[in-house]
């Protein structure tokens, strides 16, 4: 049964109070009172029974609760136990006639109150009620609000711990027991320092709790610099941040809340991004800006002590035929194992580096003399010198030095590097693989090396190489076979520069690839241009260098100039070193095996300086071996067994031998008895310009047969 002095409403401002109990007149009594209340009036319903009421309670918007423990359907503290169960937050009174141990013992329970029978009527009851549910509201709002912060603190990543004014804690987060080792139930009550026990990272001397300060000085206070936590199991995590006081609404301190945080992971990101800002990724031996740190401090330290200093500039030789052949990944093991063996050469107190690239620089400290350097450089160019096995490679490499020592070449670091950078040139000017001290007269040679680079980068654009062209002859016949395509720079101010000036400068520039491309598609576009004129030329020869020949695209590269200039790859010869085959036989006869595939006669030039075998040039189809023309210059010194032994060979072989640099009568009467067929040289022909050459197509020969003069009776009628 259900009564109720006002409907059921959601929005409403009067509480609700469901009274249960089986008895009328107690109903009654308490209605008439409650809706009578002077501070407004209470909406009330009645129920006579528990199960009742339950149903009613777990419909909601009841305020409060007023029940007689003995209903029809459940007695004594069962009933209360039930209420309780439903609606835990909601205030009960229980209804009593007498002052028993029932009414105490629900108040032990949880009731919030109990009301005699002979105070139903009183008007302070409903007053009473009133605080009682306010009260509750505010502690609902209390536990609301302390979960949110409680939820809040533990969703942060930052460490929390708060403290009375006695300094022992009374509250730790989530991460403040990930960090300390402590849980908030554990910790609680033990002192800050226990919990949080600090030292200094510099020292590791023990340090006052920031928070022991903030509670005696009530102002906030920040963590020192590299304050280092140690946690419950000894482990330690480097912290900052700071401790700040708590104060209730009158301003006054109640205790202090400490925030921080592990900064652990940032420091070592921080040393990291140092240790890289100072060292080369790959070799992880010290970068440009380190090494001059270093320098400077040598230099001071060797003024100090009157000692010397000394840098060594290395660069490796040939290394980026590595790198094309064998790709990046090989040439970054091959500069990591030279890294080790620089740096095992070396005291601990000297300096390895790398600037980047196959350059390393090497401070050398603590030397008694300039000359202690060239010892130094001695044993690099020994331990380098041996094979380094790569994967399945096993490489060779030399390198170049250059070497500049203080305080006789210079007092400042930038000059120091400079100077033993041109040493290092001048080394590789005297043949590479040796080291070589600066000299001030090397500055004119770098300033020349200089300005020819940087003259060669619009050598191009502005159309300033030419191609001279060269007769190959038939020995026996003197009739002309073909012409080499020999590169000349016409300068608008120095003249004609002949290649020994500029190519091994544009090799180690980059440029040597596009001035390849240039000669290879002029010396086609103009054979084609000869044969359109009705000029007959056997074949024409272009010298491929190393960087071009394992250049990506160079395959690709001949192809597209051969379409563009229409020239029939079959009278392209093209000459490459033995020693750029030699450098990786199996991706050379790849190469070799495409440009063959299209037509093309592929030349040995300069053969005999490299160390091919029989095999590899069986292997390679080549088509013709020149002979160095050192060999051929020996025959004149009645020394031509190596020529002879090309020719022989290059017979067994079937291939075409071409003799270079043939200059006298009895280099060619001996060539001649050896059976060489053809041969090429200033005895012949100069290189000339390509309309000079086109006259000498005209005639197609090379001097006289019969009856020879002078040596010059049998040089082509060269247009001077």
């Amino acid at each position: 049964m259900s009564h109720s002095t006002l409907p059921l409403r959601k929005d409403r401002m009067a509480n609700r109070i469901l009274i249960i109990t089986s008895d009328a007149a107690d109903a009654e009594s308490l209605k008439n009172v409650f809706g009578q209340a002077e501070d407004g009036a209470f909406d009330t319903e009645w129920v006579t029974c528990l199960s009742a009421g339950l149903e009613r309670l777990r419909a909601g918007d009841i305020d409060a609760i007023l029940v007689d423990l003995f209903l029809p359907d459940s007695q004594g503290m069962a009933t209360f136990d039930q209420l309780l169960t439903v609606v835990p937050q909601t205030p009960i009174l229980t209804l009593h006639k007498t002052d028993n141990m029932l009414a105490k013992e629900t108040m032990q329970r949880g009731a919030q109150g109990h009301l005699l029978k002979d105070y139903f009527s009183n008007r302070l009851v409903p007053h009473s009620l009133r605080n009682i549910i306010q009260r509750k509201a505010v502690e609902e709002s209390l536990f609301i609000e302390r979960s949110r912060a409680e939820i809040t603190l533990n969703s942060i990543s930052d460490a929390v711990i708060s403290t009375d004014m006695a300094g022992n804690v009374d509250y730790l987060n989530t991460a403040a027991e990930k960090m300390t080792g402590w849980l908030n139930g554990e910790a609680r009550g033990n002192p800050i320092h226990d919990v949080m026990r600090i030292i200094n990272g510099k020292t590791n001397n023990s340090v006052t709790n920031p928070v022991e300060f903030v509670l005696q000085q009530n102002k906030p206070m920040t963590l020192a610099t590299d304050t280092i936590l140690i946690r419950r199991d000894g482990s330690e995590v480097t912290i900052e941040d700071s401790a700040a006081p708590i104060h209730d609404s009158n301003g006054r301190i109640r205790g202090a809340v400490i925030v921080f945080h592990d900064v652990t992971p940032a420091r070592a990101i921080v040393a990291k991004m140092a240790y890289l800002a100072q060292h080369d990724s790959l070799t992880n031996l010290p970068n440009r800006a380190l090494l001059n740190d270093r320098i400077v401090q040598a230099i001071e330290l060797a003024k100090r002590r009157g000692t010397y200093l000394a840098l060594l500039f290395l660069d490796l030789d040939n290394f980026k035929h590595i790198n094309d052949s064998l790709g990046h990944s090989t040439g970054d093991k091959l500069l990591q194992s030279i890294a080790q063996d620089l740096s095992a050469c070396v005291r601990s107190s000297d300096t390895v580096s790398r600037l980047g690239g196959d350059e390393f620089v090497i401070l050398l400290t603590q030397d008694k003399d300039a000359q202690d350097a060239a010892v130094t450089a001695d044993k690099m160019l020994t331990v380098l010198a041996k094979p380094h096995t790569i994967a399945e490679h096993v490489l060779y490499i030399t390198t170049s030095i250059g070497i500049s020592v203080y305080p006789a070449d210079s007092q400042d670091p930038k000059t120091l590097i400079k100077n033993a950078d041109i040493a290092m040139y001048h080394a590789k000017e005297r043949g590479r693989n040796n080291y070589q001290f600066f000299k001030n007269d090397m500055n004119l040679r770098a300033f020349e090396r200089l300005a020819i680079e940087t003259h060669l980068r619009h050598a191009l654009m502005r159309q300033e190489f030419e191609l001279y062209y060269q007769p190959k002859v038939n020995l026996d016949s003197g009739k002309i076979t073909g012409a080499e395509a020999l590169l000349r720079w016409k300068h608008p101010e120095w003249g004609l520069v002949l290649p020994d000036r500029f190519v091994q400068i544009a090799e180690d520039c980059g440029l040597i690839v596009p001035i390849g491309r240039w000669v290879l598609r002029e010396a086609c576009a103009q054979a084609k241009r000869w044969e359109t004129a009705g000029l007959k030329l056997g074949s024409i020869a272009v010298n491929i260098s190393a960087l071009e020949f394992r250049f990506k695209d160079f395959v690709a590269g001949v192809q597209l100039i051969l379409n563009e200039t229409g020239f029939d790859p079959c009278h392209l010869q093209l000459e490459i070193t033995e020693s750029v085959l030699m450098r990786d036989v199996e991706s050379s006869n790849l190469i070799l095996q495409q440009l063959k595939n299209m037509g093309i006669k592929l030349a040995v030039d300069d053969f005999g300086t490299g160390y091919s075998s029989l095999s590899y040039l069986h292997q390679f189809s080549i088509d013709i071996l020149k002979i160095d023309q050192s060999f051929v210059r020996d025959i004149s010194c009645e020394n031509g067994i190596i020529a002879s032994a090309v020719i022989a060979m290059g017979a067994s072989l079937k291939q075409l031998v071409i003799a270079e640099g043939v200059e006298k009568q009895d280099q060619l009467a001996f060539l001649k008895t050896q059976h060489c067929e053809e041969g090429q040289g200033y005895f012949f022909s100069r290189p000339i310009i390509a309309e000079q050459f086109a006259q000498l197509l005209a005639t197609g020969h090379c001097g006289k047969q019969e009856n020879q003069g002078s040596d010059d009776e049998y040089r082509c009628a060269t247009i001077e």
